[in-house]
């Protein structure tokens, strides 16, 4: 049975309340699984080797919605798994993960979720994936996500990830190659506050003619908190990439982006932005015009920088 703790977790996380009926699930707990459920279109199995579950959508399936979202309930657990997502051509399918940590205890918690998906032709993929960490304890909360992805011909593979707030520390590392005609949408949006640290590498290889990424990355770094951005973009082929990085920082915070981007085709064509700055005092004084206190319009001008 689930407690309160639990359904509110899989609520902020994944909207899990929320799902069809019929739709293929699986819930982990603790370092286990607790809750599954598969259909004639989506299968979800255990590994046999290591920790984790190869989720497998047949070809041609529309309109599916799978759920796989982590919580941690318990002071000290350090869990580990590995995730295989394997989309056959043609598919077209929404998954939606995430992890939610509450500790309130003095010992670390912490999830390292490795997933790898493996993507065929014509294929299009919704993946949302979101973190949040919450309690009283002084144990931190520790998220270190990796995803390998490989997106076949003329595939569309849509990603968003989110850090809502609560996580002590996060490294993130994604490595992304893309077959002629893929194209990879990436949306990252980062909050940090404390003496939170974020790291965040990701690598795209653009290895096939038409192939192109987008990559948009928006963080706000608040107290003594600390961001790194290291996006790596490389053009193997006749290929398009634009990688933008937008950050507000605040009070003693620190953010560096450090971009790297290669051509190894004469028709490669990477592009790179990058910004950091303070919260625009135009904007901050016109909310407060309204009536709003500093607080509150900066909060006001956060949540919008951040959808």
């Amino acid at each position: 049975m689930l407690s309160i703790t639990d359904k509110n977790l899989l609520e902020t996380i994944s909207d899990f309340s929320y799902k069809p009926a019929a739709s293929a699930y699986n819930i982990r707990k603790n370092g286990a699984g607790v809750e599954r459920r598969s259909t004639e279109k989506v299968q979800i199995e255990t590994k046999t080797d290591k920790p984790g579950i190869d989720i497998r959508i047949l070809p041609g399936v529309k309109g599916e919605t799978v759920f796989i979202p982590v919580i941690i309930t318990e002071t000290g657990v350090n869990d580990k798994v590995y995730n295989d997502f394997y989309i056959g051509d043609g598919a077209d399918v929404t998954i939606i993960a995430g992890c939610g940590i509450h500790n309130s205890g003095c010992h670390e918690s912490r999830h390292d979720g490795i997933h790898r998906f493996f993507i065929g032709r014509d294929a299009h993929v919704k993946y949302v994936e979101k973190h949040y960490g919450e309690g009283e304890g002084t144990g931190a909360r520790v998220l270190n996500p990796v995803t390998e992805v490989h997106i076949g011909e003329n595939s569309l593979c849509e990603m968003e990830t989110v850090q809502i707030r609560g996580v002590d520390s996060t490294e993130r590392r994604t490595d992304a190659f893309l077959d002629a005609g893929a194209k990879y949408q990436v949306t990252e949006r980062l909050m940090t506050h404390g003496n939170q640290t974020a790291r965040s590498d990701m690598k795209v290889e653009l290895n096939g003619d038409g192939a192109s990424a987008q990559i948009v990355s928006r963080s706000v770094a608040k107290d003594a908190s600390a961001q790194v951005f290291n996006p790596v973009a490389v053009g193997n082929a006749a290929c398009h990439a634009h990688i933008q990085c937008d950050s507000i920082i605040m009070d003693a915070a620190k953010i560096r982006s450090i971009p790297e981007i290669a051509a190894n085709h004469p028709d490669a064509n990477i592009i790179h932005e990058a910004a950091i700055g303070r919260i625009n005092n135009e904007q901050l004084l016109k909310l407060m015009t309204f009536g709003m206190t500093e607080e509150e319009a900066e909060e006001v001008i956060i949540d919008g920088f951040l959808k």
